[in-house]
């Protein structure tokens, strides 16, 4: 029996995909008549195809939970570099996911834990998984490129695209981020996309972070200057 390629989840932090890797015949025949290997009950006759869509509705389901935390420090504000805290909760489960990194943007990974995955490791730009079961949980520590400093002297930066793709649909994802700058004298200007129902903002003097709930693609920037500007 002949399959289609199967991509379980394609996600990006800071220049990070996530991919699941395409799977053999006799794995494709398991996955389909596991119960426990199921993909997501979605109908496939009214699938999202990348358009960005906020949900004003919390799904009744576990989806795929990807929670970020970076930290922006003063020697950030030279190098572009911040260090990243990353875990995925609530993975697919399938035979083989690699979560790949952009060479040159992201040094020094490691995998701090993992939960209901039969194996987990770093490969060179590359943290590959086998066998991840239900409730599956994953984090990891890197220190990632993600800061530019612009033109006019304000910092971007820039998160995404995030998403949540099976065959040729898009599914609900739910990504939270945090992130600090305390002692660095930035102040935030702008964020994009704005507030609104499923895309939640919250800032104090130190932070700022959002949760969103959505399908399709997602592109987040966040725009800050000097308390000198």
């Amino acid at each position: 029996m002949r399959y289609p390629t199967i991509i379980c989840i394609a996600l990006m932090l800071l220049n990070t995909s996530l991919n699941a890797k395409e799977m053999s015949e006799a794995e494709l025949e398991k996955w389909f008549a596991s119960d426990e290997l199921d993909p997501p009950a979605y109908q496939t006759n009214d699938v999202n195809e990348g358009e960005l869509v906020f949900l004003s509705q919390v799904p009744v389901d576990d989806v795929h939970h990807h929670q970020n935390k970076l930290i922006i420090d003063t020697q950030s504000l030279a190098s572009g570099w911040v260090r990243v805290q990353q875990c995925h909760h609530n993975l697919d489960q399938i035979g083989r996911i690699q979560i790949t990194f952009r060479k040159n943007k992201v040094k020094q990974i490691h995998i701090v834990s993992s939960k209901n995955i039969d194996q987990a490791w770093v490969e060179d730009n590359t943290v590959q998984l086998r066998n991840v079961n239900a409730k599956a949980e994953l984090c990891i520590e890197a220190v990632s490129r993600a800061l530019i400093e612009n033109e006019d002297g304000s910092y971007s930066l820039r998160n995404g695209p995030f998403m949540r793709r099976f065959l040729d649909g898009y599914y609900p994802m739910h990504v939270s981020m945090q992130i600090t700058y305390s002692g660095t004298g930035l102040q935030l200007a702008s964020i994009s996309p704005a507030s609104q129902k499923g895309f939640t903002v919250w800032q104090n003097p130190e932070q700022i972070g959002y949760e969103a709930w959505f399908e399709g693609r997602l592109k987040t920037e966040l725009r800050f200057y000097p308390a000198t500007m």
